[in-house]
């Protein structure tokens, strides 16, 4: 399997899919944002989803007691301004995955949205496969930057090794960068 990989790096072939499944991932928070409002109706009929969503979690037994708690003392609380942040974030997160702008923490905060979905009882397979794509691109990190907006303005380097790496290997070798 290993070997594989290697295989697939060395050809090239595995930047293009790692960038593909960054534009997936993206395209899948966005359409989630996008079908909440047009779908669900959270902006026509504000708040009636996330209430009836909130409160069927209450009755789930695969709810943690502090989620839970959570739920009945700050999210239900905070109804009507999670039903608007939530869509929108989802659909600004979307977008600058798709264009690889800021992705690390674009990832990171969807999976901190995803952590919450699925602490409210909600697992599915299309819950598994974001969030396993979520930890597969931030693994991957250094292949998904390939055509993005991060790497374009120079931001890849802050969330790789590669600048760090580099500079030890010139240096042990008698090199510097100021030449």
């Amino acid at each position: 399997m290993e070997l594989q990989l290697k295989e697939i790096k060395k050809r090239g072939v595995f930047s293009p899919l790692v960038v593909l499944m960054r534009v997936l991932f993206g395209i899948g928070w966005l359409l989630a944002g996008v079908t909440k409002i047009h779908e669900k109706l959270w902006f026509i009929e504000p708040g009636v989803f996330l209430n009836d969503y909130l409160i069927s979690s209450l009755d789930k037994p695969n709810v943690p007691f502090f989620y839970k708690v959570f739920i009945e003392y700050i999210a239900l609380e905070y109804v009507m301004t999670l039903n608007y942040i939530i869509p929108i974030v989802q659909i600004i997160l979307g977008l600058l995955i798709i264009m690889g702008l800021i992705t690390i923490p674009s990832i990171l905060l969807c999976l901190f949205m995803h952590i919450n979905f699925l602490l409210s009882g909600n697992i599915n397979l299309m819950s598994l496969v974001l969030y396993t794509s979520a930890f597969t691109l931030i693994i991957f990190r250094t292949y998904m930057y390939h055509f993005s907006l991060d790497k374009y303005f120079n931001l890849d380097s802050l969330f790789t090794n590669k600048n760090k790496n580099e500079k030890k290997h010139t240096h042990a070798i008698g090199m510097t960068s100021d030449k």
